[in-house]
């Protein structure tokens, strides 16, 4: 709790808003961006700084753009999704947390944006399996899901994305040698995991197995088990907040004030706040508050 402490008397001093505008942070439109969007909106507040809330702007090409073009000033991000701003999908050091870190900061200390630091939670593509099914044949690796995929008993729903992209389903039938036919595949055109959870557990369409993230919040409380990978086929995907330089250089205690919310925010910790969310029906704003005040961090 040191790092909490050392927030504390960050947040003793109030800082002014750059030529008295707001600080605008924004979000995706997706449950976990809400909360960690909400997190860096109730942190800045707390010091002192007016903030105008964007959250749940859209689709992360929309929210970066809004970044780049200085019409927002923070919004959290996955390290992974440097590996689809610069094109290098197939590089391996995405495949590492603090690999794809520093690349994620230096290719955009050169935009004018700084990375903070990243939660220590994985949000990459996954696979879970109706909690029965993987009881009764021992499923928990990818590498047990191959066999089931070629015994022929798995039907898989997951975005036109997870199954096109060579970064997602292609990587884990290449890594763990399966394939899996068109015709096992239920393909939606979205990316909401909520939806493909829930097939999967229902068995919706014949479906058994679907497509999610590290982080989803109603796993548990679906009864889906998520296959382990093992072998790293999945680029890592940590949440940390990215800021405008020029933003951070007017409000340098920023930095001090989110770096030690988000170096406590693990996989377990993530879940349950996401369940919070999506399984409790509690508002993002007030499930971040909460944690705040649980972590002792004042504002």
């Amino acid at each position: 709790m040191a790092a909490v402490g050392a927030l504390g008397l960050a947040i003793t001093t109030p800082l002014r808003a750059q030529n008295g505008r707001p600080v605008v942070v924004a979000s995706k439109s997706d449950t976990e961006g809400a909360l960690t969007g909400s997190l860096i909106a109730l942190i800045l507040e707390g010091l002192g700084l007016t903030v105008e809330r964007k959250l749940g702007l859209g689709p992360t090409l929309i929210v970066r753009s809004a970044l780049l073009a200085g019409e927002v000033d923070v919004y959290p991000e996955y390290t992974g999704n440097g590996a689809f701003f610069s094109g290098t999908e197939t590089d391996a050091v995405w495949k590492s947390g603090a690999g794809g870190y520093e690349r994620a900061r230096a290719l955009d200390a050169e935009r004018g944006l700084v990375w903070l630091k990243p939660a220590p939670a994985n949000n990459t593509w996954l696979i879970a399996v109706r909690g029965g099914l993987a009881r009764e044949r021992g499923l928990r690796s990818m590498a047990d899901f191959a066999d089931a995929v070629r015994d022929g008993v798995i039907t898989l729903a997951a975005s036109t994305e997870f199954v096109e992209s060579p970064a997602a389903l292609p990587s884990f039938e290449a890594a763990y040698e399966f394939s899996l036919p068109a015709s096992r595949i239920v393909s939606l055109p979205g990316g909401d995991t909520a939806v493909t959870a829930r097939a999967a557990a229902e068995g919706i369409s014949g479906v058994n197995a679907g497509m999610v993230y590290g982080t989803d919040g109603a796993l548990a409380a679906l009864d889906l088990t998520v296959m382990s990978d093992p072998k790293a086929a999945q680029i890592v995907y940590e949440v940390a907040p990215v800021i405008r330089a020029e933003t951070l250089q007017h409000h340098p205690g920023i930095r001090e004030a989110l770096d030690p919310v988000f170096a406590r925010l693990e996989a377990n910790t993530l879940r349950r706040l996401n369940a919070r969310i999506t399984v409790e029906g509690e508002t993002a704003e007030a499930v971040a508050r909460a944690y705040l005040a649980e972590a002792g961090v004042s504002r």
